[in-house]
């Protein structure tokens, strides 16, 4: 597994810095749910703009950071982000090399059995060509038979290559998928004609697009609930709550504003799903 990158953040968005906290309030969670009493560490790949990404000076910027400074302030505890690529999260937490995840992770059935899944907003997912393309998508059917770039080991690619064999079932040529580490690699492989086309979430690709790389054909497919993720209950539901009252305190509006993502819809907080234990 690729080496962990620790970075500590100071809480200073929107919530108050770590000597204030001391000072004012105590852990909401003990430390034996926790890698490190007092300090909530969790992992985040900052390769998907307006998510999660690194600004032109090396800092970790987006709005899961945001989010995550907020919910380590109302639980009173120290932020660590560990810098890593998606594949490895998973098995990474299973491992508890750190606490939590924090990379919008799509909710499925199947991951909800083996994490506690937390929404907090929603998603879906855009297809999207080089601008002066001649390849024209009025639906996915049309990527049938074409080149077509995706970040491995995600939702999207998983939700892609459903569609693609309900496609060839009904006698259209498969797409030929090639698999990224990350959005940026798959524009840039993009860019260099290596691809047809490109799959990414909503956001990352509006990104892309207002910033002359790319022209979005399709948006808004296969949309779902995206997730803070944990393996310990009591820390899920301890984030759940600070959701909420992050919700209620304006916190969470003003960073979605920040951000112009989409919210969930019924701001519901609470694990959704049966989680590991049963």
């Amino acid at each position: 597994m690729r080496k962990l990158i620790l970075v500590s953040i100071t809480l200073s968005a929107f919530a108050a810095g770590p000597a204030a906290l001391a000072d004012t309030c105590s852990p909401a969670v003990s430390g034996d749910h926790l890698l490190t009493p007092g300090v909530l560490q969790v992992s985040i790949n900052p390769t998907l703009p307006p998510q999660q990404f690194i600004d032109d000076k090396g800092e970790l910027q987006g709005l899961n950071v945001e989010l995550a400074k907020a919910i380590a302030a109302k639980l009173c505890l120290k932020l660590e982000f560990a810098r890593m690529d998606m594949p490895a999260m998973i098995q990474g937490l299973k491992a508890k090399r750190f606490d939590g995840i924090d990379t919008g992770m799509f909710w499925t059935e199947e991951r909800s059995k083996i994490l506690y899944m937390v929404p907090y907003a929603q998603q879906a997912v855009s297809v999207y060509t080089l601008p002066d393309s001649p390849l024209k998508i009025t639906k996915f059917e049309d990527l049938a038979g074409h080149v077509v770039g995706v970040e491995t080991a995600t939702y999207q690619e998983r939700q892609a290559k459903a569609l693609n064999d309900k496609m060839v079932a009904q006698g259209l040529k498969s797409i030929e998928f090639h698999s990224f580490k990350t959005a940026s690699e798959t524009t840039a492989a993009l860019r260099a004609n290596q691809l047809e086309a490109g799959i990414n979430i909503d956001e990352t690709a509006h990104v892309f697009e207002t910033k002359g790389l790319v022209k979005v054909w399709l948006h808004g497919l296969v949309g779902t609930d995206i997730t803070l993720d944990f393996i310990d209950r009591p820390l899920a539901e301890a984030v759940a709550k600070a959701l909420g009252e992050l919700s209620a305190d304006g916190t969470y509006d003003k960073i979605f504003d920040m951000f112009n993502m989409t919210r969930l819809s019924d701001r519901h907080f609470a694990i959704r799903g049966p989680g590991p234990e049963q």
